[in-house]
């Protein structure tokens, strides 16, 4: 029975362990602003987007585009079609989502572009090269960094001028 108890405490720790990670946490938040994202583009594809595209196709609802898989020709809007169980393909549904996700991956190509920019941005002030050069204190030549000797004025550098 003892290790049992043991078993569980032990894997109600580890799951708090894991859940209590940073980056399960930032998942989570960006899994929910993705939602809401979501909900928004989905707004503007139906709400803003489509009603133009609709009124130059004839002034349908763009997401009633149906094609009637029962033979008869008469027009249907996709929920008459819903409501009498009446078989149709659905392709002007099918195009909103399609107009949704384009939407959804431009805005998250812009994200990460613009991360990826502040990512390069900050590694280039991060990056600062190693200097090949040195100046002679008796001179004031430029000399390599490696050198003992300035080649100007034939001065010997020491230790500790030979590391400045």
């Amino acid at each position: 029975m003892g290790d049992s108890k043991r078993k569980v405490t032990s894997f109600v720790q580890e799951f708090k362990d894991f859940a209590m990670r940073g980056n399960v946490i930032d998942l989570a938040v960006g899994v929910i602003i993705g939602g809401a994202f979501n909900k928004i583009v989905t707004s503007i594809v139906n709400d803003v987007i489509m009603p133009p595209i609709g009124a130059l196709i004839g002034g349908m609802d763009f997401k009633d585009l149906v094609i009637r898989l029962d033979g008869i020709s008469e027009p249907i809007t996709l929920a008459d079609a819903q409501a009498n169980s009446v078989p149709v393909i659905a392709y002007g549904s099918f195009i909103n989502t399609v107009i949704d996700f384009i939407l959804v991956a431009f805005c998250v190509f812009l994200l990460v572009k613009g991360i990826n920019a502040l990512h390069r941005r900050k590694k280039v002030e991060e990056i600062k090269p190693e200097p090949t050069t040195k100046t002679c204190p008796y001179c004031v030549t430029e000399i390599a960094i490696k050198a003992t000797r300035c080649p100007n004025c034939t001065s010997e550098l020491g230790e500790t001028q030979a590391s400045q």
